[in-house]
């Protein structure tokens, strides 16, 4: 998946993707635009740290009014890539439609992780939620 396609809103420091895996409707991640800047989540600083927080605030609020997830998770890991990123991944207790799809929290009360990586949604739900997203963020 071409992750151009899933952006969902550029800020001066970090862009906002959907996450191609859709297990938890609006699960997104931001990633730090200047990988040279820091090399740990936590070394992160000033506006950086502060653009980040707002970005987080508005992409909560925005999963609250489409999905109203129960919890929200965040995971910082870079195990697979050495871009600073961070996932936001909405929780919930019980099943969510969305385009006569039902998105189902198999893991709710546990990690989000392992999550059902053979969970596949047509590119054009993909956009259909991107889009959501860009029109609810502030």
């Amino acid at each position: 998946m071409d992750y151009e396609k899933l952006k969902i809103k550029s800020y001066n420091h970090w862009d906002l993707y959907l996450h191609e895996n859709q297990c938890y409707i609006g699960r997104v991640f931001a990633q730090l635009k200047d990988e040279t800047e820091v090399d740990d989540f936590l070394a992160i600083k000033g506006d950086v740290r502060d653009e980040f927080f707002i970005l987080g605030q508005e992409v909560k609020k925005a999963l609250k009014t489409l999905f109203k997830p129960d919890k929200m998770n965040y995971a910082a890991l870079s195990n697979t890539s050495a871009a600073i990123h961070v996932h936001i991944v909405p929780r919930y207790k019980q099943a969510r439609e969305f385009q006569g799809i039902t998105f189902i929290d198999t893991r709710w009360g546990k990690n989000y992780a392992p999550y059902d990586r053979d969970f596949v949604l047509e590119e054009e739900i993909l956009i259909q939620i991107r889009d959501l997203l860009k029109k609810t963020l502030i």
